[in-house]
């Protein structure tokens, strides 16, 4: 660990387009007590990244730049020079300047690196641990993200954030439940998942009290895609309607697998303080739902106004 720089000058990489760093600069802008910069370099130019660093000289990065894809990872498959080139090159840039500097790095990962198997069978609530080694490489993205984490793992100013199928309160295109709100069909197996209205906060605190290595970064619990979807019948769309198909008949349609997982939060829920709150994921869900649903309101969307793509004929 770290020892605890005091939490006053902060570079976001991702903050300007990226949707996590967007959140993490509009939480961070409302306090006073920080310097907050957007790192405006690319990743993959380590000489401008390290004239960003120095011009700036940050006591804390946030790192939450990277290439997902559009519309999805599949897109990852075709453009494995640019994902690597951004994923790999990119994050390792970050991570060591940030070390030869002495700057501590929060990166916010993927939890996408495992799969249900037989220690850690599906329905067991037995979860994958922050010391297991990654066991799902069905797609690239997924691939490059083992390899990263076990390279992360290295520095020691580092701290690895194992996100999962994030939640907003907004209907933002990554936003997990407007990717499978949009979906015909739809598996339904549980998984871990990370409420970010909750977890950024918890991130941040993670960061001030310099917390190093690699944590499962969800919400405890797991929650289906059905379960997901029922809520969002609940609170947002009464007609809405979905089916279910089959991860055999997923995998028809996509170029790349996916990751179905449970993470044990046992050690990430050991190093809150009572006052940061993070709840089971039904209930972060759920209340992420009560909230979206004032937020459509105010927009102008609900009752009754959803936009097409959102509705079921």
């Amino acid at each position: 660990m770290v020892e605890p720089t005091p939490f006053k000058r902060v570079m976001i990489y991702g903050g300007i387009t990226g949707w996590i760093g967007q959140k993490l600069a509009d939480i961070l802008a409302k306090d006073d007590s920080v310097e907050l910069m957007l790192a405006k370099s690319r990743l993959e130019d380590r000489s401008a990244v390290e004239a960003e660093l120095d011009s700036f000289a940050p006591t804390h990065v946030l790192m939450a730049a990277g290439i997902t894809g559009r519309p999805n990872i599949d897109w990852c498959e075709d453009h494995k020079p640019d994902t690597i080139r951004t994923n790999v090159i990119g994050t390792l840039n970050i991570a060591d300047l940030c070390y030869l500097k002495g700057i501590h790095c929060t990166i916010y990962a993927t939890g996408c690196i495992f799969k249900y198997d037989d220690a850690h069978p599906l329905g067991s609530g037995i979860g994958f641990k922050e010391e297991d080694f990654p066991n799902f490489a069905e797609s690239f993205y997924s691939e490059t993200k083992g390899y990263m984490e076990q390279l992360l793992k290295c520095y020691s100013n580092c701290l690895v954030l194992r996100v999962r199928m994030p939640i907003s309160d907004d209907l933002n295109h990554r936003n997990f439940v407007t990717k499978i709100a949009k979906y015909e069909r739809v598996v339904n197996i549980p998984n871990s998942m990370t409420v970010l209205y909750e977890m950024l906060p918890a991130s941040l605190y993670m960061a001030k009290a310099g917390l190093t290595g690699v944590y499962n970064f969800t919400n405890p619990g797991v929650i289906s895609h059905n379960q997901v979807l029922d809520l969002y019948t609940k609170y947002i769309d009464p007609t809405y309607t979905y089916k279910n198909f089959s991860v055999e008949e997923q995998a028809m349609i996509l170029k790349a697998g996916r990751s179905n997982n449970e993470l044990d939060t046992t050690k990430f829920m050991a190093c809150l303080p009572e006052d940061v709150v993070v709840n089971d994921i039904y209930t972060a869900v759920e209340k992420c739902f009560q909230r979206m649903q004032v937020n459509l309101t105010e927009m102008g969307w609900l009752p009754d106004n959803m936009p097409q793509e959102f509705k079921r004929a």
